[in-house]
């Protein structure tokens, strides 16, 4: 009895526990996600306002200047008639990065209303739906792509339609298994079992809770845009010399890379970080929306 008397009771109050340290794999985490941020601003930057960050021509060449390399004068160095390659990469990213959202765009509203036809509706519509998503998906992108625009003709729209119509199988595939897991979730089966219309459960319940998923594959599938519409430019599909793209700068500089290594090496260094910082941020966004 006595022993129980003195013995204190057990504190009511938690224990407050030390911070957490974060990892350093968790900050260089951190680190590639705002390097992937900024990239991404920049490129938005130089497609919006070119004039701001390089005033000069990029149609104008100097012939004494041709073939410099980098250097205070000129960054990215010069072509073969004297035009500055980094004046071109900032005019070219207008061009390239509107294919890209063009392409990202007819993606995703193709693909989604697909998804979710094939989803929502079932049965027969689900199976042809889905055949031919089945097709489109057996056909490598590229190739698709270069089949698309061959027939359609040149020019950066076109691009961009072909670089779209290869991408809807991909968003169509993610829409149709979203929609299906919804239409089997508990809520929506009690909100049919309460008498509620069912194009106000497909509103509120079905379409509100899926399109997340695909929200999230457009921005990870941005960075594959960049790089196909940056391929078919590349091949001469793309926009009439001498109007600056990426794609058709890496082009330019092809024949010149024994002696001219960044009229091809610092474009192309340009279009590889676009493509990783949209896939650092489209996977940074996929993780938080699930």
């Amino acid at each position: 009895m006595i022993r129980e008397v003195l013995t204190p009771a057990p504190s009511s109050t938690p224990s407050v526990s030390a911070p957490r340290r974060r990892s350093p794999r968790s900050w260089l985490k951190n680190v590639w996600l705002v390097l992937s941020a900024v990239v991404l601003l920049l490129a938005v930057g130089f497609a919006l306002f070119p004039s701001v960050f390089a005033s000069g021509d990029p149609l104008k060449g100097v012939p004494a200047d041709k073939l410099q390399g980098p250097s205070a004068a000129h960054w990215f160095g010069t072509d073969n008639i004297g035009r500055d390659v980094y004046t071109r990469v900032v005019h070219g990213a207008g061009l390239s990065l509107t294919a890209t959202l063009l392409a990202v765009g007819i993606a995703l509203v193709a693909g989604s209303l697909i998804g979710l036809l094939s989803g929502a509706v079932g049965g027969v519509l689900d199976a042809v739906l889905m055949r031919i998503v089945d097709v489109l998906l057996s056909i490598p992108a590229l190739l698709l792509s270069l089949a698309l625009v061959t027939a359609l003709g040149f020019g950066t729209t076109n691009v961009a339609i072909a670089v779209g119509v290869s991408l809807v199988a991909n968003f169509a595939r993610v829409m149709r298994s979203e929609v299906l897991r919804v239409r089997r979730s508990l809520y929506v089966e009690a909100a049919y079992a309460s008498g509620v219309r069912w194009y106000d459960v497909f509103r509120r319940h079905i379409l509100r809770n899926s399109y997340a998923p695909v929200i999230a594959l457009a921005a990870v599938e941005f960075g594959m845009a960049v790089l196909a519409v940056s391929s078919l430019s590349f091949l001469g599909f793309g926009a009439v010399p001498p109007t600056p793209e990426w794609g058709s700068l890496i082009s330019e500089g092809r024949n010149f890379l024994a002696t001219a290594w960044w009229m091809t090496t610092l474009p192309g260094l340009v279009i590889v970080a676009v493509v990783l910082s949209a896939h650092r941020i489209g996977h940074a966004i996929e993780g938080g929306k699930r």
